[in-house]
C-alpha cells in the first residue's frame, strides 16, 4: 500500500541528507553556519584531516542532493564518515552517545544505504541513464540491417 510512496521518499531522504552533509562541508571550508567546529572561522587548505574531510562534504553532498554519480560519491562519504567516527571519535569512548560521534555514524550509515539503494528514479543519474538507453535504441535503429530496423520500430 506505502509502495507508491518509495520513490518520492528516496529521494527526499537522498536530497536531505545530501544537503545536510553539504552544509557541514560549507560551515568548514568558508567559516558559515557556524564555521569551522563552531569556532566561526575556516579550516586553514591542506589541513589534515579536516580540510579534506571538509572538501568530500562539499562536494559529494553536492553530487548526492542532485543525484549525480551517486553510488561513487555516497561510498567516498560513507568511508570518510566512517573513518571520522573510528578515527577521532572512538579513542573518547566505545558508544557513539558518549564520545559525540553519532553524526557521523548516522551519515556514514546513510551514505552506505544509498551506495547500495542508489538515487533512485528521481535523480540525474536516473535521466542521464535513460538518455543513454534511448541513444543507444537510436544507434541500433541506425546501424541495423532495413529488415531489422523495421522490428526494431515495431
Amino acid at each position: 500500500m506505502l509502495d507508491r510512496f518509495t520513490d518520492p521518499v528516496l529521494a527526499l531522504f537522498r536530497i536531505g541528507v545530501g544537503l545536510l552533509f553539504t552544509c557541514h562541508g560549507v560551515a568548514s571550508l568558508f567559516g558559515v553556519l557556524g564555521g569551522a567546529q563552531s569556532g566561526g572561522g575556516s579550516l586553514p587548505v591542506g589541513q589534515w584531516p579536516g580540510w579534506y574531510a571538509a572538501v568530500i562534504q562539499l562536494v559529494c553532498g553536492v553530487l548526492v542532493v542532485f543525484g549525480l554519480v551517486t553510488v561513487p560519491a555516497a561510498l567516498l562519504a560513507s568511508g570518510s564518515m566512517a573513518y571520522a567516527y573510528f578515527v577521532v571519535h572512538q579513542q573518547h569512548n566505545l558508544f557513539p552517545i558518549l564520545n559525540h560521534g553519532e553524526p557521523a555514524a548516522m551519515f556514514s550509515l546513510a551514505f552506505l544505504a544509498l551506495a547500495v539503494i542508489g538515487a533512485g528514479p528521481y535523480s540525474l543519474d536516473h535521466l542521464l541513464a535513460r538518455r543513454r538507453q534511448g541513444a543507444g535504441a537510436q544507434a541500433a535503429t541506425r546501424t541495423a540491417p532495413a529488415h531489422q530496423r523495421a522490428e526494431l520500430d515495431a
